[in-house]
């Protein structure tokens, strides 16, 4: 009897993250996003230095290429490497999808502890505000603020930033929505009662014991946040009016066929970035639909 009651107290219960992990691990989806995701970037951050090309290699000699053994994907009109320029493209926008994101779940996440905490004059402001946001439509906007960064002629190095910030700043909404919610539901709950007879500081409350509970939402949040904002970047660039040349990215190298002739007789200057862009907002989905399920399992579809 004494060696059952052992066994039963060496039981550890499994912890929540533990078991949302255990159940990520089974969804083969979003397994194959995450390994496609992991192939993109290893591409993008380490396949330029395997590369015998440089990203300002111009030979007329040989634009226009298609692709062969010594060019993989073809050249361009200028003689310069397709496959190259595709994965410098790709750290362009997979940057610019993280710090945007970054920034959505910094702002995201503290406005939406804010409203859920203090309620009522705070609560009320915050979410007008967050309406107003929401009612906004963020790509027109971007078009126009793109546009008034070509006129101030912004260089190109400094538009990536401007960039990232801009759809950091459109995007903050549904995730302190979401916070909010949660923080309602949490504010409630025994622990927080506790942290009240304890005359913990409201910022102790909000930032050690509300927000660390709603990292679940944020994490499910951004990871569809990061796919948003490189679609967001792609469009700005094919329009000219995001990351510009001579700086790459899957955008600006879609627009490179821009007439007929380049459409239909030069696909390999178009197929490789639009592929690009298709395959890792698919991984990225995949992944958060993944995580949505294994945190929420009564969401699983």
């Amino acid at each position: 009897m004494m060696k059952k009651n052992t066994a039963a107290s060496a039981i550890v219960p499994e912890s929540p993250w533990r078991m949302a992990m255990r159940r990520f691990g089974r969804n083969k989806l979003a397994l194959g996003g995450l390994l496609i995701l992991l192939v993109m970037f290893l591409a993008c951050f380490i396949g330029p230095f395997l590369s015998p090309y440089q990203l300002y290699d111009y030979s007329i000699a040989n634009k226009n290429l298609p692709p062969s053994s010594s060019h993989w994907f073809g050249t361009d009109k200028l003689g310069r490497d397709i496959l190259l320029r595709v994965m410098l493209a790709g750290r362009i926008s997979l940057l610019v999808g993280i710090v945007a994101t970054v920034i959505t779940v910094i702002i995201g996440g503290i406005l939406g502890a804010l409203a859920g905490f203090y309620r009522k004059s705070v609560d009320s402001i915050i979410m007008r505000v967050t309406d107003i946001f929401m009612s906004l439509p963020t790509l027109p906007i971007l078009i126009i603020l793109g546009a008034v960064m070509s006129d101030l002629k912004v260089p190109p190095d400094t538009r990536i930033y401007y960039l990232m910030l801009i759809i950091g700043l459109l995007s903050w909404t549904t995730l302190a929505r979401l916070v909010r919610g949660q923080i309602l539901t949490l504010r409630e709950q025994e622990f927080m009662v506790a942290t009240d007879a304890l005359g913990l500081k409201d910022r102790r409350k909000i930032f050690r014991h509300l927000l660390p509970n709603t990292i679940p939402i944020i994490i499910v949040t951004a990871t569809l946040s990061v796919a948003g904002a490189i679609l967001y970047e792609s469009s700005m660039s094919f329009l000219g009016l995001g990351v510009i040349p001579p700086t790459p990215s899957w955008g600006n190298l879609i627009s490179d066929a821009n007439n007929l002739i380049d459409f239909r007789k030069r696909p390999w200057l178009w197929i490789p970035p639009g592929m690009c862009i298709l395959i890792t907002t698919v991984a990225i989905n995949l992944i958060g639909d993944g995580l949505r399920d294994a945190f929420d399992p009564k969401m699983k579809r």
